[in-house]
């Protein structure tokens, strides 16, 4: 007898690959739990803000001086004029905002449009609320969105359609043909647009990216999710933000009230008075990126195969001259003989896949990074025998 709303049981790869490699003392690329260094002069204002007594419950909607800065700097990368006041609330985290979201617009019935590969967690909430995800993949090798059939997929039932750009697990980018397509099919219709923007401000090797709020008719009816937890080491501290028109933003803010209430106050204190300081963005889009060309470079004579990823802080290893075993078995084996923890590729789909890929996150210090591509590079040769 099922007594949850949870729509199967199915344990989250992420969760389960992070035991492992606790279990098996595995060297962990799984998740951005980097031990890299948070910026000193933040610790000091969380410091500052805690002993100034600022431990109460913070608005529903966020600090008014946090959501100032953030809608200033959104607004200046943007070029958009969104209103502080109405039109962003600071979460509890990008997945917070977008558990939220979802709640906040879908309804039993409906459908929400997936680009696979995609964060399983997307699905899970969808299904929880009544919804039904609709999955389009990625066409093969350069991952684009296929917009014939995008268009063909649309239904009446539609409500939403969920996009993650910069995508992840494979760093791909939205072109400004993508926002003209995605513009084309949502014209006349009253469909919601979800926009996961994490990554946003780490890309690579000279790429552009564009937010989907860049694009006035689309802006109109996106909501855009992002936070600064990579940008400042900052992922365990649980906050991000939501932007948007008031008009979707309102609705929101009706679930925000109940599901998030009150995000960490001293920490939104002291991340308001550290953005207005001024930060090099820049720079820390280089660090990151040195990272990605370091752990490439240790890589290199290895039998894996790495196509530098264009964003994020996650890098896909194919493994095809490797090892012919599924995925998820291949994970298993790294993690339990060779000491290193990944994640399968096939967390990131909903059926089963043919694909000989893992990804490793290389937000890592250099010698948790060194000490991993040494144990993968000896990860011997070793394909099954196959019946004829």
């Amino acid at each position: 007898m099922t007594i949850t709303k949870l729509p199967t049981t199915k344990r989250n790869a992420f969760v389960s690959m992070m035991e492992i490699a606790e279990e098996y003392k595995a060297t962990n690329l799984v998740d951005p739990m980097s031990g890299l260094p948070c910026p000193d002069d933040l610790i000091n204002l969380v410091d500052k803000y805690m002993r100034a007594g600022n431990n109460d419950f913070s608005p529903s909607e966020g600090v008014g001086s946090l959501r100032e800065q953030i809608v200033a700097l959104f607004n200046k990368q943007n070029n958009t004029e969104l209103q502080a006041e109405t039109d962003l609330t600071i979460t509890a985290g990008p997945q917070q905002a977008m558990s939220t979201a979802i709640t906040t617009f879908v309804k039993e019935g409906d459908e929400v449009i997936l680009f696979e590969p995609v964060q399983e967690s997307y699905a899970q909430l969808i299904e929880m609320t009544g919804g039904r995800p609709i999955y389009i993949n990625l066409k093969h090798p350069e991952y684009r969105i296929d917009w014939d059939e995008v268009k063909k997929t649309v239904t009446t039932k539609t409500k939403m359609i969920v996009i993650n750009n910069p995508q992840n697990p494979m760093g791909q980018i939205f072109s400004l043909e993508d926002f003209d397509q995605l513009k084309r099919m949502t014209n006349g219709t009253r469909l919601v647009i979800l926009s996961n923007e994490t990554f946003g401000n780490i890309v690579y090797d000279g790429h552009r990216f564009n937010s989907v709020a860049s694009v006035p008719e689309l802006a109109a009816k996106s909501l855009v999710v992002s936070s600064f937890g990579a940008m400042f080491n900052i992922n365990g501290w649980g906050i991000g933000y939501i932007a948007g028109p008031e008009k979707l933003m309102t609705e929101y803010r009706k679930t925000q009230q109940y599901q998030g209430f009150s995000v960490n106050t001293p920490v939104q204190y002291a991340l308001a008075e550290f953005l207005k300081q001024g930060q090099n963005f820049k720079e820390i889009n280089a660090f990151y990126q040195s990272k990605r060309d370091y752990f490439i470079e240790l890589m290199s004579g290895s039998k894996f195969i790495l196509t530098p990823t264009k964003s994020t802080i996650y890098q896909l290893l194919d493994y095809s001259k490797v090892s012919d075993e599924p995925d998820t078995e291949f994970v298993m084996k790294l993690a339990k003989e060779y000491k290193v923890a990944t994640i399968p590729f096939s967390a990131f789909q909903h059926e089963k896949t043919k694909m000989q890929l893992i990804r490793v996150c290389f937000a890592k210090s250099n010698e948790l990074l060194e000490e991993a591509a040494y144990r993968l590079k000896n990860v011997p040769v070793s394909f099954r025998s196959k019946e004829i």
